[in-house]
């Protein structure tokens, strides 16, 4: 079974944000091995510089990267990658599967992105959208997709 990891920088804190991303965790137990992986936010103060943004997001990189399995396909979740439709997903779901170790680890960063060390660690650069989301509910929206994918090459009733 492949082992299906999400990456992200900060905690759910609303409760029905963790509500809904624990009901995907649940569904997603019958395609995969799922696991978030949460690397603390560095707090940055309001108006921070951008020298002080590139050290954040260089020491949330540092932390992201020492938990990549190696031999994973990396997908970095980020405004400038490739945009995905629903079956661009389930089959990057299926090509992570027969490459490397099969397992697949999605990145996503705090509210200031991703450092470039991590976009340069990542086999895929996707985008789910042009529009900017939060990123607790980003998490809940990229874990339902991972779902459609899995329902998607199970050709299970879901997707439409």
């Amino acid at each position: 079974m492949q082992s299906m990891k999400i990456i992200c920088v900060g905690k759910l804190k609303d409760a029905f944000f963790r509500d809904a991303s624990d009901e995907y965790m649940k569904r997603l137990k019958a395609y995969c091995k799922a696991e978030i992986i949460e690397i603390p936010a560095v707090n940055l103060p309001d108006n921070p510089s951008d020298a002080t943004i590139d050290a954040a997001l260089k020491k949330e990189g540092e932390a992201i990267i020492k938990k990549i399995p190696s031999g994973a396909t990396v997908v970095a979740m980020c405004v400038e990658g490739k945009l995905y439709s629903s079956e661009d997903m389930a089959e990057c779901l299926q090509k992570a599967a027969m490459q490397g170790n099969g397992d697949i680890v999605f990145i996503i960063g705090g509210s200031y992105g991703l450092d470039e060390s991590v976009k340069c660690r990542a086999n895929v650069r996707m985008s789910a959208s042009k529009m900017t989301f939060p990123h607790r509910l980003f998490r809940v929206m990229l874990l339902e997709q991972i779902y459609r994918g899995y329902k998607i090459n199970a050709n299970e009733k879901y997707h439409k």
